[in-house]
């Protein structure tokens, strides 16, 4: 939706700058920072909403700002010192005494502080007092609180928390006017606003992270088909963008079998269901209890969280663990898994857990197997892949595809262009989608697998990743959806590879190995017809050199 405001485009981009030119200049560091602030005024205006909501419908409500805290103060504002007579000291013991009474926790919301002068005071309050109650909010047993227990708010100039706070209050303000005029949903647009602040995650080239295109992601939702109830995992979940990409496809899911008005063409061509805000109890609470993620570094694990929460998933479930080591042991529990796992690592051997069954460090060859025993029977994941894998033939690469194919029934494998994941990396990627049959399988359980090429992903494919005017994405779904009812015999676009020509080729998954090339026979004239016209063009030039050489004197 943004890319219809480009005010709030710009706002945002303002944010940015301000924190930059404030010192903060690591994208993870600077994201951080904005979604605490971000959180702060998240929960001010929700539990406004829902009290308000409450006494129209004469329900009981507990506010999170209900009761006391216990404010910060600065003791050392109130030594005693040997130069003060006992009046003077028994008044500071009196200040002190007074200061460190509990207070209305009220103070902690967003609406009361922003107005907090002077701004070293404002800052001293949200440092010492509002980031240690958002850290808390939830119960001491959930992720949110667990992983935010380490959490720093870093920003310590008084002027730089100001300017924050004011870019913030203009942002949603142009929420409000976009929810207003546009007729989106406040919660959706608010998700949209925290997804471009991640992108310029990629500014940090930390680590080899970069975060999928949401357009990919939401091609992936759309081949496997996540529902409502079903548990949806990813190994490797980054910001949780496969998470919120499942979520929302659930979403339009819903909105379209109850209101097929209200569905939306999105800026890729899918339809989206743009109404979270007005999700019924039972079916909010089931979508919390459906979104688990997993990761190896605890800022991405905050921030999914994060994201999740942003998007109206109340207490997301996202855990700090190395889903390939031995203290992970989670097998056929996940009905859908949608990953876009790291393939540029090696894993220490000595922590690989001992279930996995290649013998490897190459971690996309570890997660495949791993995402494979993550699924229950009839189990789908959609897993982006280099494809290096898909052709390569060590030992290791093989017992990954057989596993692919024995194990699961493997649909399809969808090459996506080389410049698909640019300006992070120029690594060309393919999507394969499998469904799970049996665990440790004998037997073969692929009969035959669809290929297909996506030429375009609806993006320039250089650094800038321009939007272009077609919708391919779209189109590859209902590809996908009718591959079976195809009536194609060559293999020039998409096409059926049986297994046992697979098998020939020692496991071979590119789709360049089975695509049908056209060579057009290139005539040319006779040597001696050309070699006249070359002395007709030598004459012809040799006559202009003479007259140009007449007018120069």
């Amino acid at each position: 939706m943004l890319q219809n405001n480009p005010k709030l485009k710009a706002l945002i981009n303002n944010l940015w700058n301000t924190l930059w030119s404030g010192g903060i200049v690591n994208p993870i560091t600077a994201i951080e920072q904005i979604t605490y602030l971000l959180f702060m005024k998240r929960i001010d205006d929700i539990e406004t909403n829902r009290e308000i909501d409450a006494v129209s419908e004469g329900e009981k409500f507990v506010s999170k700002f209900k009761g006391k805290y216990r404010p910060y103060v600065d003791e050392s504002l109130y030594k005693v010192n040997n130069k003060m007579n006992l009046d003077e000291k028994k008044k500071n013991a009196s200040l002190l005494k007074n200061a460190k009474q509990l207070r209305d926790k009220n103070e902690l919301r967003w609406s009361k502080f922003k107005n907090i002068t002077p701004t070293d005071k404002l800052l001293e309050h949200v440092r010492y007092n509002v980031f240690p109650f958002i850290k808390s909010l939830n119960a001491e047993t959930s992720p949110f609180t667990k992983y935010m227990s380490n959490a720093v708010f870093i920003i310590e100039k008084p002027t730089l928390l100001l300017e924050a706070i004011n870019k913030i209050e203009e942002i949603f303000l142009e929420i409000e006017k976009d929810s207003s005029d546009g007729g989106h949903s406040f919660q959706d647009i608010q998700g949209d606003v925290y997804e471009m602040l991640l992108s310029e995650i990629a500014r940090a080239g930390k680590n080899g992270q970069f975060r999928t295109p949401r357009h990919i992601i939401k091609l992936m939702a759309e081949l496997v088909e996540p529902k409502l109830g079903d548990s949806i995992a990813d190994p490797a979940c980054g910001t949780a963008g496969f998470l919120l990409g499942a979520y929302q496809y659930i979403l339009t899911y819903l909105v379209r079998n109850k209101s097929k008005k209200k569905l939306l063409k999105d800026e890729d061509g899918f339809e989206r269901g743009a109404f979270s805000a007005s999700l019924d109890k039972k079916t909010k609470s089931i979508l919390d209890k459906s979104l688990f993620g997993f990761d190896i570094d605890v800022t991405m694990v905050r921030l999914g969280l994060m994201n999740l929460m942003m998007h109206g998933i109340d207490n997301p479930q996202i855990e700090f663990k190395d889903t390939l080591s031995s203290s992970y042991n989670e097998s056929g529990k996940y009905n859908i898994v949608l990953a876009n796992p790291p393939f540029t690592g090696k894993i220490d051997r000595g922590d690989i857990n001992p279930s996995l069954r290649i013998s490897s460090p190459a971690s996309e060859l570890l997660f495949l197997d791993r995402i494979s025993s993550m699924l229950h029977t009839g189990g789908k994941a959609a897993i982006i892949i280099p494809e290096g894998v898909l052709f390569g033939s060590s030992n290791a690469q093989k017992a990954t595809k057989e596993i692919l194919l024995k194990d699961n029934q493997l649909e399809a494998v969808i090459s996506l262009p080389s410049g698909a994941f640019k300006p992070y990396t120029g690594v060309k990627t393919a999507i394969l989608v499998f469904k799970k049959i049996k665990e440790k399988s004998k037997k073969w359980n692929t009969d035959k697998v669809w290929f297909y090429e996506l030429q375009s992903d609806g993006y320039s494919l250089d650094d800038n990743r321009r939007r272009l005017k077609d919708f391919p994405l779209p189109k590859a779904k209902l590809a996908f959806d009718s591959r079976n009812k195809s009536n194609e015999k060559d293999r020039k676009s998409y096409f059926y590879v049986p297994i046992t020509e697979i098998i020939e080729n020692s496991f071979d998954l590119s789709y360049n190995r089975y695509k049908e090339y056209e060579y057009l026979e290139q005539k040319y004239e006779p040597p001696k017809e050309i070699l006249s016209k070359l002395l007709i063009l030598e004459k012809e030039i040799l006559n202009d050199i003479k007259e140009l050489n007449t007018m120069v004197r």
